[in-house]
């Protein structure tokens, strides 16, 4: 599980790596996204190891920590205390969930100016329980979400426990049906500000999107999108 992936070619790497909730194990995903300057961005830190530092710093040098999302965060101290240099940037509530974090910055609906040429993004908010930041690789065209997209079902690479198995396919229908996470579709809130920000994301037409749970997508992304959204597209 401490072993890099290069997803798109000396821009892009991934690593996956194991965290529990709500009695289930699951896995999420950490994107490493590489700048012009050489420069790094890390998205959805994992739990740091001496293996996974040295390959990291073999690729660049790490300058930007990003928490996207309500629920993305476990790690964020673990890189904070390896490279003590970079900045953080954390999704908006995330200040208050997690005090103890130290930053820099708050992620809103514009990306910062020193990755801008390369990374786009947009703030998904207005829901009741969840809120993330969505970011966009245009050079690549790969959209990069935590929550609201979720990908498990018979050819998830991972072994499937029997609570995970329950909620989703018994429960959420999310089995084979890729939706936004549980805590989205409790509670969509104010839809019309949601909408806003889903129709964004759609506008940037994806040729691929890395997710943070389940298969990433390499095909149909947009119409995968507007499916799993649909709740909140059609009102």
């Amino acid at each position: 599980m401490d072993h890099l992936t290069e997803y798109i070619e000396n821009q892009i790497w991934l690593l996956e790596y194991p965290v529990r909730f709500g009695g289930m194990d699951l896995f999420g995903r950490t994107t490493i996204i590489r700048l012009e300057s050489g420069e790094l961005i890390i998205h959805d830190p994992c739990k740091i190891t001496n293996s996974v530092k040295r390959q990291i710093d073999e690729i660049g040098a790490v300058r930007y920590i990003i928490a996207p999302g309500y629920y993305h965060h476990l790690f964020v101290t673990d890189f904070q205390k390896s490279y003590p240099n970079a900045e953080t940037f954390l999704c908006p509530g995330l200040e208050r969930k997690r005090p103890d974090i130290k930053f820099e910055w708050i992620l809103g609906n514009k990306p910062d100016h020193r990755w801008e040429d390369t990374v786009d993004q947009i703030m998904v908010h207005g829901t009741k329980y969840i809120w993330e930041v969505a970011f966009f690789h245009k050079p690549s065209k790969t959209l990069i979400l935590v929550d609201l997209l979720e990908n498990i079902g018979d050819d998830y690479r991972h072994k499937a426990g029997l609570l995970l198995r329950f909620w989703w396919k018994i429960i959420f229908r999310m089995w084979n049906n890729p939706k936004a996470a549980p805590e989205y579709q409790m509670g969509w809130g104010n839809k019309e500000i949601v909408k806003s920000a889903l129709q964004k994301i759609l506008a940037w037409d994806a040729e691929r999107a890395i997710i943070a749970h389940g298969e990433n997508m390499e095909e149909h992304v947009s119409e995968t999108l507007a499916r799993a959204w649909k709740k909140v597209l059609n009102t």
